[in-house]
């Protein structure tokens, strides 16, 4: 329909006629596609808008994550628009539900889109794929500006090029023969309904542009390869082209994006003068590489930030560990938050140093986050929400009592444990297990360890009967509990505290006896160590 429409015009105009003949029409057609409040692609005087424009060809992963966080401390540093814009161009690789993932992903990590599909905003729609007739009418300019033409080759004739490219040894590129075919020539073919696509003229002498980060670029595209094909046969736009025009229609004032597309600026700014627009600031991110040096791909699965997130890690923790490899900020050290993130950030102190992704020190990030979230009140309520399901889940109708669950009780576990555990679900796996279910130990098992047993647990139990009310810490507990021991004549004090430890969580080792008793309070304790003693 779109190419239908394009013929339509070119067979009126002439595909030499000036672009005064597009005028018509131009505001009905576009519609939404233009922000509303000012001129199409009027930037807000010194206003900072970036964009992340991710494909939902799969889910979003780390390296994704990262170059959306950058674009987001980028707009927050400097009082701007962060935008999501969903590139869903190549119909043929989408898969489904990877939009909304993405957009998910975003709101769980704490950096939000001002403008999205979900969200909206003036500039929109958000998604490419509903932005068609934009991409239609800037092609239809570039045509009549003799910026972009016809191609009529046959995917067996290109694929004949390559092959023969290979053979001697050069690069494969198209060699811009439909460039040179008349209007007489195009119109018969249009006329035959020939398959075709349309591809952007290419002119040497290419102006060298200036990247915030790789800094001068003399690239010249037309001396390496040939007229890039701006609209597909299926009448979708490819990259090049709906990257342009977005970025211009949506006000998009600086462009932060991988490297890998630091090559294909220099044909982006073609693009941008043969619209008669100016381009904006480029900025282009080194990659993200696995420990190993190899590039991060969206076909390893374990990088997905939603198996992250299944699997317990902090929102914080990969922030802070994606950007603690990379540059960009005043200095690396784990432990960062969001805020800090923001403040810290400078263009200028990004690198063009590839960032080596370690994700063996991901576990101590998360360690490190997750103690800050026990630390805080706020944070710390969401936490024994999470914990309190995570033990329903886990233990169901094995849990000890309705103490188990009660919010006194998981908030007790959670400030006794913080700094030990790695991931908020470590507190259901088996050596936590005591904490959420009574251990039933054999008597015989206890007096193996010492004849005294019995006359231990009861001490200790007259101990927690009378123990004061208010906070006692682990080292007062222990000193108690030393004292004790010189009561007992043929039970060394470390037996001592197998025991206890045996009789109170079923298990030969985990926390300080002192930190297992204060974890279960009082009364739970009092309650395990009865039940060693009627029995």
């Amino acid at each position: 329909m779109l190419l239908a429409v394009l013929r339509y015009q070119t067979r009126q105009l002439g595909p030499q006629a000036g672009a005064s003949g597009l005028a018509v029409g131009w505001k009905a057609v576009l519609g939404s596609g233009l922000c509303s409040g000012s001129g199409a692609g009027e930037r807000p005087e010194n206003g900072v808008r970036v964009r992340f424009g991710p494909s939902p060809t799969g889910f979003l992963h780390l390296g994704g994550l990262r170059t959306a966080l950058y674009n987001y401390v980028f707009a927050k540093k400097n009082g701007g628009s962060f935008i999501l814009r969903i590139e869903d161009t190549d119909q043929n690789r989408l898969v489904p539900g990877a939009a909304e993932n993405i957009e998910d992903v975003l709101e769980w990590a704490g950096i939000p889109p001002d403008e999205s599909p979900r969200r909206g905003g003036s500039c929109g729609p958000y998604q490419q794929s509903e932005r068609l007739d934009l991409y239609l009418k800037a092609t239809e300019t570039l045509v009549m500006k003799n910026a972009a033409y016809y191609c009529f080759c046959s995917p067996q004739r290109l694929e004949m090029l390559k092959k023969e490219a290979l053979r001697m040894r050069q690069t494969p590129k198209y060699d811009n023969r439909c460039r040179h075919l008349t209007s007489k020539q195009i119109e018969e073919r249009l006329a035959q309904g020939c398959p075709h696509v349309i591809r952007f003229r290419l002119e040497e002498g290419a102006e060298p542009f200036e990247d915030l980060v790789y800094g001068l670029n003399r690239m010249d595209p037309a001396s390496v390869e040939g007229d890039p094909v701006i609209i597909k046969a299926d009448g979708f736009p490819t990259y090049h082209l709906a990257n342009v025009v977005d970025d211009h229609h949506m006000k998009i004032s600086h462009v932060l994006r991988g490297t890998e597309w630091l090559a294909s600026t220099a044909k982006h700014v073609l693009m941008y003068r043969a619209f008669g627009w100016d381009p904006p600031a480029f900025a282009h991110l080194p990659l993200l590489l696995n420990k190993d040096g190899s590039k991060l791909s969206k076909r390893q699965g374990d990088l997905f930030i939603h198996n992250f997130s299944r699997n317990g890690f902090l929102p914080e923790a990969l922030l802070d560990i994606v950007t603690n490899c990379g540059s960009g900020f005043s200095g690396n050290r784990p432990g960062r938050i969001l805020e800090e993130l923001v403040s810290e950030f400078a263009v200028t102190r990004i690198t063009t140093h590839s960032a080596l992704l370690d994700l063996d020190k991901l576990p101590e990030f998360n360690r490190i986050h997750l103690l800050r979230r026990i630390e805080s009140a706020s944070s710390r309520h969401q936490l024994v929400t999470e914990l309190q399901a995570l033990v329903k889940k886990e233990y169901r109708n094995k849990l000890m009592d309705g103490e188990a669950l009660h919010t006194d009780y998981v908030e007790r576990v959670l400030l006794h444990r913080k700094g030990h555990i790695t991931l908020l679900r470590d507190l259901v796996s088996p050596a936590y297990s005591y904490l959420w279910i009574r251990p039933s130990v054999p008597r015989e098992q206890l007096l193996n360890l010492s004849e005294e047993g019995e006359k231990i647990c009861s001490m200790v139990l007259r101990l927690f009967q009378t123990w004061p009310n208010g906070s006692v810490t682990p080292t007062e507990l222990n000193s108690e509990l030393r004292a004790l021991q010189t009561q007992f004549i043929g039970t060394k004090y470390s037996v001592m505290m197998k025991l206890l430890r045996l009789a109170l969580s079923g298990q030969q080792q985990g926390p300080s006896v002192a930190e297992m008793m204060l974890s279960l309070g009082p009364k739970e304790v009092c309650q395990r160590l009865q039940q060693v003693i009627i029995h």
